[in-house]
């Protein structure tokens, strides 16, 4: 079931706040986040449900889940070359099941520690769409 206040659910303007609908796969959004103080930086959403915990989900959804979150993580590296891809799997205040994928660059912002939430590092539409292209021409499912 889906939840009626979360962006991961219902998409348009609380997701817009923060997100950038790219594309979606059969199990998961696929959201260039707009905070890119990391170039390439995304979040693969699982759309089935409002689930907040991995262990919920059965076994072909949790693998299929996995899957696209490998398989985003595969073309920001193809499309942005960061020495390190991090992953992010919270939700103490949103609750809904979801990995931020933070490209990590030597000697750039945040290198050898954890990524920040949120810089204010915000970019437009514009930029999001140009994410999201360099993303889907190097994605691979």
């Amino acid at each position: 079931m889906k939840k009626e206040n979360c962006p991961y659910c219902m998409y348009g303007e609380p997701l817009a706040k923060f997100g950038y609908l790219a594309f979606e796969t059969e199990i998961s959004a696929v959201i260039v986040f707009k905070d890119q103080t990391h170039p390439g930086r995304m979040i693969v959403a699982y759309k089935k449900d409002h689930v907040a915990e991995i262990q919920d989900l059965n076994d072909a959804d949790r693998n299929a889940f996995m899957k696209d979150v490998s398989d985003v993580a595969k073309a920001i590296q193809k499309a942005y070359h960061p020495n390190r891809i991090n992953y992010g799997a919270y939700g103490d205040t949103l609750g809904h099941l979801h990995f931020h994928l933070c490209p990590k660059y030597e000697g750039k912002e945040e290198w050898g520690g954890t990524f920040l939430m949120n810089t204010g590092n915000l970019v437009d539409e514009r930029a999001c769409q140009e994410v999201a292209k360099k993303i889907i021409e190097n994605y691979e499912a």
